[in-house]
């Protein structure tokens, strides 16, 4: 019975994992790719994601061998025109030689443009590519500066810790598992920025679901709203990001669902946790160098589980961010300044909402992004000569230098620590001199 429980539960792993299905929604959505078409060679079998594999002996077990792990297998046979359904053909081809598009963004490692391809609903286009960024660094950097200058400090900080270890445990888990990206043919590769990196589980899924139901979880209780309209909030926004990453060519279905339940995981863990860690980082007299050694300790281990990449890269930013926000949070704790409402004061009423209002938290927003970005501008002008000339590694080349894992962790480090230095502790010292507290 268990084994046979098994069984079923392994060959719907495979069948969530089979590239076919992103295909299909892909298609579904006005997606079509401009593939050339390539027979197999002899003694091959053509799989449905478009790459050759060798012929499974017969009564071979491949549930031991679940799908992705550098190369998938697809569990289906599927018909001529399904193993094409991406491709233009005939007609098709004559109507789609006009309106070619290319991925927003090239790939993080090789510079890649990607291949064309054509999209026949502007309208997901342009949710899903909304969806898709909802888990890119841009929005990252007006997200939590928003909820720390507009909403809520404490949410904030709270906020970017489940993040930075959401990120880390995702990104981790991606250098141990080591599944690559769905095959493309028959997937079209709708992004390409990430194309190069690992992809089970989904991080982006991960983070856009622990972030969103994170806010839900701390406000509810914190603010006074309708329950049932913070919950759609964040529902929506989960979806729409794990989703969007399908209708991308990124991740497979398996993928996704496992980094929602990845992160539902995570979040039950850590959110008892939250309140415990962040008075401790408030106030405990060794916080400091503890926050240093665990967020630099663990970017140490995350650089070691595989070859170089930029997702090693985002989590060494992620744990910098964190590691940052930490401290310039204490540093506020210790001086007075945007303390806590008290406890007797909770649940806070929502202000009202006018001009007045509206001006001050877009002024806020657009003074304060734009202090960042130029922190951040400068400081990578900084931060790759200067790791270069600590370590000794040639700094001519930016992209070979940032290979070594200690030029790549003092990068992130000095660049994205005092990003958020600056967005929890300078920035709201500026915003008092400007009258816009």
């Amino acid at each position: 019975m268990a084994s046979d429980a098994l069984h079923r539960f392994f060959c719907l792993c495979r069948y969530l994992q089979d590239p076919c299905h992103v295909a299909r929604f892909q298609r579904f959505c006005g997606v079509r790719g401009t593939f050339p078409k390539k027979p197999a060679e002899a003694g091959e079998t053509l799989g449905v994601n478009g790459a050759c594999v060798e012929q499974c002996a017969a009564g071979g077990d491949s549930a031991h061998g679940l799908p992705g792990q550098r190369l998938r297998k697809s569990l289906n046979t599927v018909e001529q025109d399904e193993s094409n359904a991406n491709g233009p053909s005939g007609q098709d081809a004559e109507r789609d030689s006009k309106g070619t598009v290319k991925p927003l963004r090239r790939n993080s490692l090789t510079g890649d443009v990607g291949q064309e391809f054509i999209i026949e609903n502007r309208l997901l286009f342009c949710l899903f590519t909304v969806g898709t960024e909802l888990g890119n660094e841009m929005f990252f950097i007006v997200f939590f500066p928003f909820v720390m200058w507009n909403i809520d400090p404490y949410v904030s900080r709270q906020l970017i810790v489940v993040w930075a270890w959401v990120l880390f445990l995702g990104q981790s888990t991606k250098d141990v598992v080591r599944w690559t990206r769905p095959a493309s043919p028959p997937v079209v590769k709708v992004e390409v920025f990430y194309n190069t990196e690992y992809s089970m589980p989904s991080t982006h899924a991960m983070t856009g679901t622990a972030l969103p139901f994170c806010l839900f979880l701390l406000t509810c209780s914190r603010w006074q709203y309708p329950f049932m309209f913070g919950l759609s909030i964040a529902l929506f926004w989960s979806v729409l990001v794990c989703i969007s990453r399908i209708y991308m060519g990124m991740h497979s279905v398996l993928e996704v669902i496992t980094g929602f339940l990845y992160s539902v995981l995570i979040l039950a863990v850590l959110h008892p946790m939250l309140h415990d860690i962040d008075t401790f980082y408030l106030s405990h007299s060794y916080a400091p160098l503890v926050v240093l050694l665990v967020h630099v300790g663990f970017s140490l281990v995350a650089f070691s589980l595989d070859s170089w990449s930029t997702s090693r890269g985002d989590t060494a930013q992620a744990l910098a961010t964190a590691a940052g926000a930490a401290l310039a949070s204490r540093l506020n704790h210790q001086l007075g300044l945007q303390p806590d409402p008290p406890e007797e004061a909770l649940p806070l009423t929502l202000p009202l909402i006018d001009g007045a209002l509206l001006t001050r938290s877009i002024m806020r927003l657009l003074v304060g992004v734009a202090v960042l970005l130029a922190v951040r501008a400068a400081m990578k002008a900084v931060a790759i000569p200067l790791a270069c000339r600590i370590f000794g590694v040639p700094s001519d080349d930016v992209r070979k230098a940032r290979q070594h894992a200690h030029i790549e962790l003092a990068y992130r480090f000095m660049v994205y620590g005092t990003v958020a230095y600056c967005c929890a502790f300078l920035v709201p010292l500026l915003f008092g001199f400007l009258g816009l507290s």
